[in-house]
């Protein structure tokens, strides 16, 4: 079988690692692979070395050219034509079986650019939707063109809620494969006494909600940190908001950092403080490490799919600082507490077994060629 995935770049981060975990389970099955990315970040996933790579972002002559159109009308029209014009090039030279494609402009892409080339495409909704389609005519569209996908994979079932009847007809429910890396032997010491947190530093991910939480409880706890892993737009005004607050020494923003699972495997406490989520990866392998974790309970419901509040987790509501503070101070002062819900998540690990899960995600590729 020769799958194309389509998403926008392999930077680091949630749908980009589970793009990369399955590129390299397919061709560890001997699936050919073909990847196409709308751009090249500076920090990626490495690429399996197999898989040929194709960036159909703009080149600079090429934004010159949509540059030189006179009317916003006739720029989008331009830039339309060029990216479909690569696209379809790309589908008609590596006559691919499948296409999997990752987020709601690319997802447009793959069904618009396929048309007619007798090549079924599979689309994935990662994020919520209302925020994933935040337009009326992103909505229309996704109505419209999913109609003509042959699958529309969903994370959880209020991912689904937001489309028509049509569109739910065409749900496919499957897991985020997961790094094994988080399925090593879990750790059995005593836990260090630090608070982790990994996820990209932006306005979404919230890590402010913790490191307000932490300040407001922290003289209490004086053995105990924070260290946030992850890049994004807002680290660096995190960092000063932490030195302002006299707390450099004991709240770390790490940035990125490669063997998250050895990081983090030793940590007390794992806090995962979003407003919305698809189905946070992050939070599912620290689940599967055994580290008590304490969640919002966000949109599109992952968290909730994967927590029962007080046996393997803690979930709050979203933005709460008062109940984060309230959760972080039970777990600190409570190590059977601790030791209770680590035991609980560990059972996580049986839901979530990497081949399991892949074999999963082939099968659904293989139907659809059939």
């Amino acid at each position: 079988m020769h799958v194309a995935i389509f998403s926008g770049s392999l930077s680091r981060g949630g749908t980009e690692r589970v793009v990369a975990n399955l590129i390299d389970y397919l061709v560890d099955q001997g699936d050919t692979v073909t990847l196409v990315n709308q751009c090249k970040r500076e920090i990626e996933y490495p690429l399996n070395p197999a898989v040929p790579r194709y960036i159909v972002e703009l080149s600079q002559e090429e934004e010159d050219e949509v540059a030189a159109c006179k009317t916003p009308v006739g720029r989008r029209y331009r830039h339309f034509s060029i990216r479909y014009k690569k696209l379809r090039s790309i589908w008609t030279n590596r006559k691919p079986d499948v296409i999997l494609s990752f987020i709601s402009k690319q997802n447009f892409m793959s069904v618009i650019t396929s048309r007619g080339l007798n090549i079924p495409v599979v689309v994935a909704v990662r994020a919520l939707p209302r925020l994933e389609y935040p337009s009326k005519i992103m909505r229309y569209a996704a109505e419209l063109l999913y109609r003509k996908a042959k699958y529309v994979v969903f994370q959880t079932k209020a991912q689904s809620e937001f489309f028509s009847g049509a569109i739910k007809k065409k749900g496919i429910y499957l897991r985020n494969p997961i790094d094994s890396s988080f399925l090593t032997e879990p750790y059995t010491g005593e836990r260090e006494h630090r608070i982790v947190a990994v996820g990209r530093v932006d306005e979404n991910k919230n890590h402010r909600l913790l490191i307000d939480a932490f300040i407001n409880i922290a003289n209490d706890y004086p053995d105990w940190k924070v260290e946030i892993f992850g890049e994004g737009e807002l680290r660096e005004e995190l960092i000063k908001y932490v030195e302002n607050k006299g707390f450099e020494n004991r709240i770390a923003l790490l940035g990125n950092a490669e063997n998250v699972s050895t990081q983090i495997r030793k940590a007390g406490v794992f806090v995962l403080a979003s407003d919305t989520e698809g189905s946070p990866n992050s939070l599912i392998e620290a689940m599967c490490l055994g580290i008590p974790c304490i969640s919002t309970d966000c949109p599109c419901g992952g968290p909730r799919e994967l927590i029962k509040d007080g046996i393997n987790g803690l979930l709050i509501p979203v933005g709460d600082v008062a109940k984060m503070q309230d959760c972080l101070q039970e777990l600190l002062s409570n190590s059977q507490k601790r030791e209770q819900i680590s035991a609980n998540a560990l059972a996580t690990r049986a839901i979530y077994e990497p081949k399991m899960i892949f074999d999963s995600w082939r099968e659904m590729l293989i139907n659809a060629v059939k």
